[in-house]
């Protein structure tokens, strides 16, 4: 069109209209984008820096599934846990039952001496029974070896004592003979060979008579065995059965997690197994365990054994979850830290942009008119024409 002349006034007026129009055009963008930077020419260094923070929480963000499944991972091991140790102490309840019940074994082994002299305040009498005699018992199943040196004035409650540790115990009976029996921790067990050792004539049977078996407690014990039996099945499927998402900590997996976006900042967390073998419980045998006190404290010894090891486990675990809940928040504080960042360097203030644009239409409203009032000289020569 450059066959068309326009006055100066005119044309500056026409460009002040299109610069107008220009920023109008501008504001109304950042109106419909809410960014005040849209593209890397509005402000190169503003632009791809907040596309860097944008970048960062992005990759954080995206981490952020693989930690909560590590929650996941964690509170379902937490479960197994509790539900591991509710077993065990379901089983240790029904090994203590064993100590309650009746005895197993009526009458209990036994072994006697001949008449004695002494009495309960003094077995040792001088002629019976004299200071330095000796009473030796052999080693049994279920008994060790013992020996005594009567003293000059052994007393009953003084052999008894001496003979505890060993879960034997002595009375006199009413023929004044010393029996010696074993105690109910170890009611299935037969008293050694009896050797008296003596410079007096006391006598003492060559071994203890054999337990006899009263079978209504030993059904009642083998029916506590049967039940023990099922709880520690249900600890080693218990234990195999506390996995999320294909991933176990108590059944040998290790779980490893990554919490920021170069990989340099992680948590490795290995994984147990925590069957019942391997926390040192095995099943019983009706016939053979649980037969008498001895038998059940050994397997109340092995379970509160693997109760500690569940609650060490319990405490390793519940710290490594709170790590991980902590970074968990801490990350999604991050993201918002970085979201909040990128969009302070390119968000728009609405507010003034609204304004502006108020301000902007009604500038060209104004040029709008000035470029009227700058044609009207022509339209005066179009007159004189006419």
């Amino acid at each position: 069109m450059s066959g068309i002349v326009l006055s100066a006034s005119v044309r500056q007026n026409l460009l002040s209209l299109q610069s107008t129009a220009e920023l109008l055009a501008t504001t109304q963008n950042r109106l419909s984008t809410g960014k005040k930077v849209n593209t890397a020419l509005d402000n190169p260094t503003n632009f791809f820096t907040a596309q860097s923070l944008d970048n960062r929480a992005s990759d954080i963000n995206n981490l952020l599934d693989g930690i909560g499944n590590g929650v996941q991972v964690l509170q379902a091991a937490n479960t197994g846990l509790t539900s591991l140790q509710k077993l065990v102490d379901t089983a240790k309840s029904i090994a203590n039952q064993v100590l309650q019940a009746p005895a197993g074994y009526s009458p209990r082994s036994t072994v006697s001496s001949g008449v004695l002299a002494g009495t309960a305040a003094n077995l040792v009498d001088g002629t019976v029974l004299k200071s330095g005699d000796k009473l030796d018992i052999a080693a049994s199943a279920g008994q060790p070896a013992f020996t005594i040196t009567f003293g000059a004035s052994e007393s009953l409650a003084q052999l008894n004592t001496a003979l505890a540790a060993s879960n034997l115990s002595a009375s006199l009976d009413s023929a004044n003979k010393l029996v010696i029996s074993t105690t109910n921790d170890a009611q299935s067990s037969t008293i050694g060979a009896v050797t008296l050792t003596t410079t007096g004539t006391a006598t003492f049977g060559a071994a203890g008579s054999a337990p006899v078996v009263d079978s209504a407690s030993q059904t009642i014990r083998s029916n506590l065995v049967s039940q023990y039996n099922n709880i520690i099945q249900q600890i080693t499927t218990t234990s195999q059965d506390a996995s999320f998402n294909g991933i176990n900590l108590l059944n040998g997996d290790d779980l490893r997690l990554t919490f920021n976006e170069t990989g340099k900042s992680t948590l490795s967390i290995k994984g147990v197994t925590f069957d019942a073998a391997s926390l040192g419980l095995a099943p019983l045998t009706s016939g053979t365990d649980f037969l008498d006190n001895n038998s059940a404290k050994a397997t109340i010894a092995k379970i509160s054994a693997a109760s500690d090891t569940l609650r060490t486990e319990a405490s390793t675990l519940g710290s490594n979850l709170s790590i991980v809940q902590i970074r968990q928040d801490f990350s999604k504080n991050l993201i918002n830290v970085l979201q909040t960042g990128s969009a302070n360097l390119t968000v728009a203030d609405t507010n003034e942009e609204a304004a502006n644009s108020q301000a902007l239409s009604t500038r060209q409203s104004i040029a709008v008119s000035a470029l009227a009032l700058a044609n009207q000289s022509q339209q005066s020569v179009l007159k004189l024409l006419q």
